[in-house]
């Protein structure tokens, strides 16, 4: 599931292309805002759906092995513990994630993708990680477990043929894949042997993530004015036009935040951005933007603009 520092970056990429684009379509915007967020979860059925492509490749190339003209006891008599692994036959049979892939036409169908996987189980069945299990004498369901957890962090979650694939299909991809992966391990680790393979959501059950998403970048988009002159008056040594793009992006969306979200403290959002200027900014930025948001909310709280509600919400 989504965190709300993940959201924010979601946001600062929309805004960033509405900015840009010089286009005053709200509604596309949002639209795209959403689109690159149902991405994420895309590109989670696309990992899970990684395990039973391994495994296809591995019963090929054991059926490939038994037809050799003088096939070994091992061609004859193979090593059978990953094909029978018990929690990938689990999301092989997940009604639930057959029925969203294709709903969503998320698959690995076409010689190009088969290709990508005859690549990785080459290097899967030389690894460390494969060998050790296949070797190990230990049977049963926490041991299948405990191999896919530890295929999938080493091999699968780090596979250069993946990767490249991942940032063809999406320039957002690679920033989403931390996420994502995160996510694909949380559902392994949460499935029951006797129960029916369970899926995670994309947003929390019962929760605002969505509301928040639309609204930070509504109030973002319609305060830009004020917030400009705010940055403007607040950096008075310096044009606009000499700082980032990205900088200023960041601090419209902070201060709007800080206005307009009073369940959200103070302190939480001014640390967020200062988090995220740390990727998506200049090394020198994140100082820049927390004395500028530090100032910012001197101003405002003066002004009587930012109003926190809640126990322990005003600092």
């Amino acid at each position: 599931m989504l965190n709300r520092r993940h959201l924010r970056i979601k946001v600062l990429q929309a805004l960033y292309a509405y900015f840009q684009s010089n286009e005053e379509n709200y509604a596309k915007a949002e639209k795209s805002l959403l689109q690159s967020v149902d991405k994420i979860h895309d590109l989670y059925l696309y990992l899970l759906l990684s395990f039973s492509e391994i495994k296809t490749v591995s019963l090929n190339r054991i059926e490939e092995n038994k037809k050799k003209i003088r096939p070994s006891q091992e061609d004859l008599n193979p090593n059978l513990k990953f094909v029978s692994n018990k929690l990938i036959e689990k999301i092989e049979n997940s009604k639930d994630l057959r029925k969203l892939s294709e709903l969503k036409k998320i698959n690995w169908v076409g010689a190009e993708k088969k290709e990508i996987f005859r690549k990785m189980f080459l290097q899967i069945k030389d690894s460390e990680t494969y060998l050790q299990h296949m070797n190990a004498e230990y049977y049963g369901y926490e041991s299948d477990v405990s191999f896919c957890l530890d295929l999938f962090k080493i091999e699968i979650a780090n596979s250069p043929f993946l990767y490249n694939f991942f940032e063809e299909e999406s320039i957002f991809w690679l920033d989403d894949i931390d996420l994502s992966c995160s996510m694909v391990l949380k559902t392994l680790k949460m499935q029951d042997e006797e129960k029916e393979f369970e899926l995670l959501p994309l947003y929390k059950k019962d929760d605002d993530e969505e509301a928040f998403i639309k609204l930070l970048l509504q109030k973002t988009i319609a305060m830009d004015k004020e917030n400009e002159q705010l940055i403007d008056d607040l950096t008075k040594n310096w044009e606009l036009d000499r700082i980032a793009k990205m900088d200023i992006i960041l601090m419209k969306m902070a201060i709007s935040e800080l206005q307009v979200f009073n369940s959200i403290p103070t302190k939480v959002t001014l640390n967020e951005y200062i988090e995220i200027s740390k990727f998506y900014s200049t090394p020198k930025s994140n100082g820049f933007i927390n004395g500028i948001l530090d100032k910012s909310i001197e101003i405002l709280t003066q002004q009587n603009k930012i109003k926190k509600t809640g126990r322990g919400l005003l600092n």
